[in-house]
């Protein structure tokens, strides 16, 4: 089953949100990941992986996912077809990064 790692920077004191986004996917995909990892690090970093795969960086793509993108990318990647209900479009296409303004780190 796919691993989620969610790498957050320390000196920015992002693990509350790491952590957040950790819980939202365990309890949304919890048949379908093996694992869900925080990993510490610094410099400003915000990244997603899904088995080694960037499914987000927060400089790259302009700040933090909003939930229902970030559940959509790991369900397209763990789960295709799956609906994610009311987090899912109503054309049932993934919806399009909000970006977050949040730049701090």
């Amino acid at each position: 089953m796919p691993r989620v790692a969610i790498e957050y920077c320390t000196q920015c004191r992002w693990l509350l949100r790491a952590s957040w986004m950790a819980q939202e996917l365990l309890s949304t995909f919890a048949t379908d990941l093996s694992e869900v990892a925080l990993i510490p690090g610094e410099g400003g970093v915000f990244r997603i992986t899904v088995d080694g795969e960037q499914i987000w960086e927060r400089k790259a793509d302009g700040g933090f996912p909003d939930i229902a993108v970030l559940k959509q990318r790991v369900r397209d990647r763990v789960a295709p077809g799956r609906s994610l209900g009311h987090a899912d479009k109503a054309s049932g296409g993934p919806a399009e990064p909000t970006g977050n303004s949040d730049s701090a780190g």
